[in-house]
Formats: C-alpha cells, sequence, structure tokens
C-alpha cells in the first residue's frame, strides 16, 4: 500500500511563503482552511453528541491560530470548546481570531489541568512543523499532562514536542508522548514514520502544479469534505 509523500520542515516553510506570494493567499485564509480541517476531523472522530467538551490548546504561532479557527467552528457544530492561550502574539490577526470567541461567549482558561480533566477530547495546537529546541514555560507541563492523560487527544501537524523530521523526543516532556489522533495539515511531515493512531490529511486548496514542485501528494477529497482519513504513516487507505 502505498503512502502519501511526506512534506519536510524547510519545504513545508517555502510552500507557505509561496502560496502567500504567487498564490496570492493571505494568512487568514491558511488559517481559516487549516482551522476548519481541524474541526471537520474532530467532528469525524467523535461528534459534540458523543463528546462535546473541547479543551483547545493553542501555542503563540500559527499553530495557535489554526486552534482558534478550529474553536469557532466546533461552536457552530455543536461543541463547547474550552480554549487555553496562555501566550498570545502581539499580531492584530490573534487578537481578532481571540474576539470572534469572546464574542461566542467561549471561556478562556488559564488553568490547564482542571479544564482538561473536564472535557472529552483535547486538540493539541501548540507546536506545529516550524518546532524546534527545547520547549519553554509555560508548556513542559501542559505537555506532560498531554503525555500521560487517558482523555484523547488530536494533534494538529504535529504532536507538540515532535520533531518534525525525527520524531518523538527521547526525553523531557514530550517522552512517551503518543496522541490517538493527527490531522496532518497540506501534507504529512516526516514524523508520521513514528506516529502510530488515526491520521487525517487536510488542506484543500493546493493545486497539482504547486503539489509537484514540492514533491508531495493532493490526497483524493471527496465530495464537500476538507478532508481525507489515511493509515497511520499516511498510507493510502
Amino acid at each position: 500500500m502505498s503512502a502519501l509523500r511526506t512534506l519536510g520542515p524547510k519545504a513545508a516553510a517555502a510552500l507557505d511563503e509561496e502560496l502567500m506570494s504567487t498564490g496570492a493567499f493571505s494568512i487568514d485564509q491558511l488559517m481559516e482552511l487549516a482551522g476548519l480541517a481541524v474541526s471537520q476531523a474532530m467532528y469525524t472522530i467523535s461528534p459534540p453528541s458523543k463528546s462535546p467538551n473541547v479543551l483547545v490548546a493553542c501555542g503563540p504561532g500559527n499553530n495557535g491560530g489554526d486552534g482558534l479557527v478550529a474553536a469557532r467552528h466546533l461552536h457552530h457544530f455543536g461543541y463547547k470548546p474550552t480554549m487555553y492561550y496562555p501566550k498570545q502574539s502581539k499580531n492584530e490577526l490573534y487578537g481578532r481570531l481571540r474576539t470572534q470567541l469572546e464574542l461566542l461567549k467561549i471561556p478562556f482558561t488559564d488553568d490547564f489541568q482542571s479544564a482538561m480533566g473536564k472535557s472529552d477530547w483535547v486538540i493539541d495546537a501548540i507546536f506545529g512543523f516550524s518546532f524546534a529546541g527545547e520547549v519553554r514555560e509555560p508548556f513542559p507541563a501542559v505537555i506532560r499532562a498531554l503525555a500521560e492523560s487517558k482523555i484523547p487527544v488530536l494533534a494538529v501537524d504535529a504532536p507538540s514536542s515532535w520533531n518534525i523530521e525525527t520524531g518523538p523526543p527521547q526525553d523531557g516532556p514530550g517522552k512517551g508522548y503518543q496522541p490517538p489522533a493527527m490531522i496532518s495539515l497540506t501534507a504529512p511531515k516526516p514524523l508520521v514514520k513514528w506516529f502510530q493512531g488515526r491520521h487525517f490529511v487536510g488542506g484543500r486548496f493546493v493545486s497539482q502544479e504547486i503539489a509537484d514542485k514540492y514533491g508531495f501528494d493532493v490526497p483524493p477529497y471527496k465530495g464537500c469534505e476538507q478532508i481525507v482519513e489515511v493509515g497511520s504513516h499516511g498510507e493510502k487507505l
């Protein structure tokens, strides 16, 4: 069974740059499309009738922005999201996304542990494909909690703390962190070699020409779906 080709960190960064230059996409559009795909993956895995309470953990970068967008869609899908967003970017875009959630009366919390204990699922939108180096405060305890918790997690693009090329860390807060679900945005990253859970790909906006240029595959999206389920390592089902 053939697997979708992966997209390394340098190629992923270059692709984003090209999408926002010659592709004429804005960062707002890309984030909106990514967040929509994340929310649809969550709905496919476990609809709100089964697991209404979703804790969305957001980092300060684009991965966190995807989580903010996903939370808005989840609210309209019938979930009751709660936000953990301890390090907000000063970029105006993130402020607007937060305001949109506040206008929907979606709560924000500073107590991750307590909120996780009241949740049916957690969405890990802390670190994405650009993560490198050590995990900084306040996220070590959060990632350790994700690794140790029995509450299921949907990771956005990468399980936070994983190296995009070499997978799970051998030590530190992310040791042993293996979330049961992940959605790869645009294309799987090399870390899927170590992933063992349920796996989706989202990013239904890339042309075949761009995919050929960057050496990845556009999966067979069906109907109005924004996601495709694939094997843990990106195998076509």
